[in-house]
């Protein structure tokens, strides 16, 4: 780089106005703390929400650059995080943890969008939301409920069955999915079924093989901000609310999504069925992966769908007989149920089949057992 060059870039980033801090007000009175970077001119926002281990401060690279490509972003720090007011999530047992995500965190994303959107500088019908981990369902909800988002970033996240019926009705919402294969919290397989139910032609699927979980793949792949950038100079700046399609990609899906719909709405039954037949030719056929199938039976359980959890866990018995976690599952369905003695029965071949699994990780193993020791105690069962 020459002299005038350097000199010029060193200018304008004196010239980039200093990002402000700023302090909100939840609706019950909780303190929110959040940093704003205002653009050097007027034009779309972008909000950016944290994962559930870290701070707003983790944004900080991509907001500046973001901030230098003429968008105005603001990161917020969620209740019991970082700087902002309420119990410390940390020190919230988990059956406490989980209502403060669901109840009080859409808040907290509402009234974060208001203060970026009541700025002069941004186009308030123009909004970018980007979001990492847990952080992406509460991206695709507040877009549920905020039609000025007109695009998402959604970093190694799920989202719930509210959040999956938005994205089977989003087609006016290009979404940029990204996911490594070496992520422990969330499957590849998840996100890219999640891509798949987008149905804007323009979403896409940015699949790593490493580089970790959430804003950790930024260490791992220096070129990945500067795909978001783009990503929403394009979707916000160039042509707000649409990005080109990519050609193949859709076609890069490497299982039946529509296995896995039939499952999240109610259809199991019908899927175990197609199985049968399916292994009648050959015994080693597989439809679904039985970690997030797991996944699905057990959002039903919370929903309060007992009967249908129990149908997704019957089918993931039926695929995977030899996994001592899918007995474990169903346990827990029957017990939800009341279903008291066929919860002991498959207490007791989730245990059975943990003698001969060579699979399963020492981890795994021993939360198995630890289940099982629980729930034949609360069934009165427990060997001394």
């Amino acid at each position: 780089m020459g002299l005038c060059a350097a000199a010029l870039g060193a200018a304008e980033q004196e010239a980039q106005i200093a990002p402000r801090g700023v302090e909100l007000t939840a609706a019950d009175g909780t303190k929110l703390k959040g940093t704003f970077y205002q653009a050097a001119g007027a034009g779309p926002g972008v909000l950016l929400l944290h994962q559930c281990n870290q701070t707003r401060k983790n944004w900080e690279g991509l907001a500046m650059q973001l901030q230098a490509a003429g968008l105005n972003v603001f990161t917020v720090d969620y209740r019991g995080y970082g700087e902002s007011g309420g119990t410390p999530m940390k020190e919230l047992k988990p059956e406490e943890w989980r209502p403060m995500v669901e109840k009080k965190f859409p808040g907290d994303v509402d009234v974060a969008l208001e203060y970026l959107e009541a700025q002069p500088v941004v186009t308030r019908h123009i909004i970018g939301i980007g979001g990492a981990s847990c952080s992406v369902n509460q991206a695709i909800q507040a877009a549920s409920r905020h039609p000025e988002v007109k695009t998402l970033v959604l970093l190694s996240g799920t989202t719930d069955h509210t959040g999956r019926a938005f994205l089977r009705q989003s087609g006016k919402v290009p979404m940029l999915f990204v996911v490594s294969d070496d992520d422990k919290d969330v499957s590849w397989k998840f996100t890219q079924w999640l891509y798949s139910l987008s149905k804007n032609p323009g979403s896409r699927f940015v699949h790593y093989q490493t580089g970790g979980h959430g804003t950790e793949l930024f260490e791992a792949h220096k070129g990945l901000p500067g795909t978001i950038v783009d990503w929403f100079v394009q979707t916000l700046i160039k042509t707000p609310g649409n990005a080109p399609p990519t050609p193949g990609e859709r076609s890069s899906v490497s299982y039946a999504p529509d296995t896995l719909e039939l499952i999240d709405t109610g259809d199991a039954i019908k899927v175990e069925a197609k199985l049968r037949r399916m292994r009648k030719n050959d015994p080693n056929a597989e439809l679904f992966d039985e970690n997030l199938v797991n996944v699905l039976g057990y959002e039903h359980l919370e929903q309060g769908d007992r009967k249908g959890a129990i149908e997704i866990f019957k089918l993931n018995v039926y695929a995977y007989p030899a996994s001592a976690n899918v007995y474990d599952s169903l346990s827990d369905g029957y017990m939800a149920d009341g279903e008291k003695a066929l919860a002991q029965e498959n207490v007791e071949k989730s245990l059975r089949a943990l003698e001969k699994d060579t699979t399963t990780s020492d981890e795994m193993r021993k939360m198995i057992r630890e289940s099982a020791a629980k729930k034949l105690k609360e069934l009165g069962t427990a060997k001394n």
